[in-house]
């Protein structure tokens, strides 16, 4: 009996750990949808990717890359490239919001809306999201996810406001 209860509590232990099973990293592909909210409004679609590493249950550091195109008066493309701590909830496998503060740069290629391309300007940024899991086994999930950009230009900040939704993929185990 004394056998039987131990392996049970064996069982229920490695099943309970299994369940809270952290991702090692994951990797993101995504449209995204960005917005840049000085002078008149532009709008601009792209695509983003993004990797990040965690390093305990609730903390990661990510990295993201970004570029988009637009048509105000002339064509217009950017870039995004920032990298900084994700704060995670994990208290479920099957929804787990996040939030992050970035940070680096971005470059547009023309004078446009409030924004002076050219050369690599400073942009912090702060976003927030959700990972909703596709399946239990596998490590896909659909991610959503908003995410606001303060771009450095010609002396004051320009803020652009990027809409994203994606595929992610979480692998490995901490």
């Amino acid at each position: 009996m004394r056998k039987l209860t131990c392996a049970t509590f064996c069982l229920l232990l490695a099943a309970a750990l299994h369940a809270q099973q952290i991702p090692q990293a994951d990797v993101m592909m995504e449209y995204s949808h960005l917005e840049v909210l000085k002078g008149y409004t532009i709008s601009m679609n792209g695509g983003s990717t993004s990797g990040a590493y965690n390093l305990t249950n609730w903390f990661g550091v990510a990295g993201d890359f970004g570029g988009y195109h637009g048509y105000p008066s002339e064509s217009l493309t950017g870039q995004t490239f920032t990298l900084g701590p994700r704060l995670s909830y994990r208290r479920s496998h099957w929804v787990q919001p996040f939030a992050e503060g970035l940070a680096g740069g971005s470059h547009f290629n023309m004078n446009s809306g409030g924004i002076t391309g050219g050369g690599a300007k400073f942009a912090p940024g702060a976003g927030a999201g959700a990972d909703v899991a596709l399946g239990h086994q596998n490590g896909f999930a659909i991610r959503l996810q908003r995410d606001y950009f303060w771009v450095r230009s010609a002396g004051s900040n320009t803020i652009c406001d990027r809409l994203s939704a994606g595929i992610d993929y979480r692998f490995g185990a901490k």
